[in-house]
């Protein structure tokens, strides 16, 4: 066992799990989206990001490029909620929790394509 395909492997699928947790849910209801949860899967989506900048591979750049984009849209969606918190004078309204989770739910679909990318990789490997 390689414990640092071990600690890749966590970490991604750690993001993918984070990223769904604060996706499911009714999209304009902001009592079942937490932003704590939010914030752990920015974190570790930068965290896995960090991770896949060793792998010089054709599928490793794939992963990181699928990594990028979730990172982007968790950040975007991050960005959105500061705002709707912070300056505006409406607070968090239906339509800007939305824009959210409509966000997360982007950077959900780059994480399971990276979740993907592991399994098939993790399945090509055994085969060699």
């Amino acid at each position: 066992m390689d414990l640092e395909k071990v600690v890749f492997g966590f970490f991604v699928l750690l993001a993918a799990t984070l990223n769904f947790g604060f996706f499911i849910g009714p999209l304009d209801d902001p009592s079942v989206h937490n932003v704590y949860e939010l914030f752990a899967a920015v974190v570790v989506n930068l965290v896995a990001t960090v991770l896949k900048f060793g792998d010089r591979t054709q599928i490793g750049a794939v992963h990181l490029a699928t990594s990028l984009v979730a990172d982007l849209q968790l950040i975007a969606a991050a960005a959105v909620w500061g705002y709707a918190t912070q300056v505006s004078s409406e607070g968090v309204t239906p339509e800007a929790m939305a824009s959210i989770v409509s966000l997360s739910g982007g950077a959900l679909l780059a994480n399971l394509v990276s979740v993907v990318l592991l399994v098939v990789e993790t399945v090509s490997f055994h085969r060699r």
